[in-house]
């Protein structure tokens, strides 16, 4: 009870240290081990191998969208039964969230491999490219229920007032996964599948570690009968709650396909090669704001919840100077020392030099993107849905898709064109989220 209740009367700065810390050392672990899993990748398995790595990564974008839209969801919705100290509603999420997840994941596995192909295919992949990202692509799905459920799972845990447990699994996963990495690429030499196994075996691993948790008759938020049935009200919210996440992701990765597929016509799979480096960097980063967003997002929806208003704006002011500051660290990078960075992924000098211009480009306006990450977060930790939602689409769908389009026809180099695409809708899309949070009113 202590945990949670901490939430609405601890000094926010300290809150937001203490959950955020856990999150942002979990977030930075996965997205080290992405890293490192395109390392390995990279120089194990060649550039076309990492190309296929960065075709395939929309598809499994689209498989965790699915789990978003029920973990994020209900684990809003928990802090906020929580914070109106609806025990027994808060219980039944955690049963409902076991198996929304099974459920969705299960179809998403079976369409995922009865078209693996024709997706990869309309996602960019060439000739070259297609039997590296369906080797990879197979052995994910398969594994697809042990990742939403790691992830739900995780999402939970924060919510019901243990990030640092929620820490440890994304730890212990990400450890067992850079482990099994090099034994399985090189030492057993599966390639591409080998990375892909080492992903899910390592989630197994994790989700027995956090089922432990649950299983624990002291904790208020805990398995036990009567949780299990779907339950309309709670399922409903969730799914609403969750739907900015889910459709934020669904339309990045039409963003991606877009994008993979107007490099392949305009510059080729080394383009596509160069897309996924900038990525992975960006990705770091991104991951550290997204960690600051997870610690926040407990503290906004408890204190909503408890209508105690000024602390989910202090909580929303400080972790929005924390993303710039993180996001100002890729800016440097980017703009300051791109030839470094790259060399981290390849020796490939061609790939080094095209990547070099374009990391530049899309790193231009990396000082405004946290900003934009928090606030829709804001929306999302505090149950408002439709704004969340359009907030989620106007950068994917409204801007970028138009301009990924339009701009190669305006540019001398219409492979400029793409990637100015990105800084320009990231520009039009802080700004469509400052008017949002200016005429933000809460009902008290």
């Amino acid at each position: 009870m202590s945990r949670t209740t901490e939430l609405g009367t601890a000094p926010v700065h300290k809150l937001l240290f203490k959950y955020a810390m856990p999150a942002i050392i979990a977030m930075t672990a996965t997205s080290l081990y992405n890293l490192v899993d395109s390392i390995y990748i990279g120089h194990g398995c060649g550039a076309l191998a990492l190309g296929a790595l960065t075709i395939a990564k929309p598809f499994m974008d689209i498989c965790a969208a699915f789990g978003s839209l029920v973990g994020v969801g209900a684990s809003s919705l928990l802090a906020i039964y929580l914070g109106e100290k609806d025990y027994d509603k808060a219980n039944r999420v955690l049963g409902n969230v076991i198996v929304m997840n099974i459920i969705l994941s299960a179809v998403v596995m079976a369409v995922g491999l009865i078209w693996l192909d024709p997706i990869l295919l309309a996602f960019g992949a060439s000739e070259n490219t297609l039997l590296y990202a369906h080797e990879y692509m197979e052995i994910i799905l398969y594994g697809n229920i042990l990742t939403h459920i790691y992830f739900g799972l995780n999402a939970m845990l924060r919510s019901a007032g243990h990030p640092r447990f929620s820490m440890t699994a994304t730890i212990v996963a990400v450890s067992v996964n850079i482990i099994l990495d090099p034994v399985f690429i090189f030492g057993m030499d599966m390639g591409v599948r080998g990375a892909a196994l080492a992903t899910v075996l390592s989630q197994a691993v994790a989700v027995v570690w956090q089922m432990t948790k649950f299983f624990d008759r002291n904790e208020l938020v805990r398995f036990h009968r009567g949780i299990w049935r779907l339950n309309r009200e709670i399922t409903g919210r969730a799914l609403a709650i969750g739907m900015s996440p889910f459709l934020y992701n669904i339309a990045h990765c039409f963003v991606v396909i877009i994008i993979n597929n107007q490099l392949k016509t305009l510059g080729g799979d080394l383009a596509i090669a160069s897309y996924g480096v900038i990525n992975r960097l960006t990705f770091v980063f991104a991951m550290i704001v997204m960690g600051l967003n997870q610690g926040m997002q407990p503290i906004t929806g408890y204190n909503y919840g408890a209508r105690k208003f000024d602390r989910v704006m202090q909580s929303f002011k400080l972790t929005c100077i924390c993303a710039t500051v993180v996001m100002g660290v890729v800016f440097l990078l980017g703009e300051g020392l791109p030839r470094l960075v790259t060399e981290i992924f390849t020796h490939d000098e061609l790939l080094i030099t095209q990547t070099i211009r374009p990391l530049r480009i899309i790193c231009s306006t990396m000082l405004i993107i946290g900003f934009q990450m928090v606030t829709g977060n804001l929306f999302t930790s505090i149950g408002m849905a439709s704004k969340a939602i359009f907030l989620s689409l106007t950068r994917q769908v409204l801007y970028l898709i138009p301009l990924a389009l339009l701009l190669p026809m305006v540019f001398a180099n219409p492979l400029d064109g793409v990637w100015w695409a990105i800084p320009i809708s990231d520009t039009i899309s802080a700004i469509t989220a400052l008017i949002m949070l200016r005429t933000l009113k809460f009902n008290t």
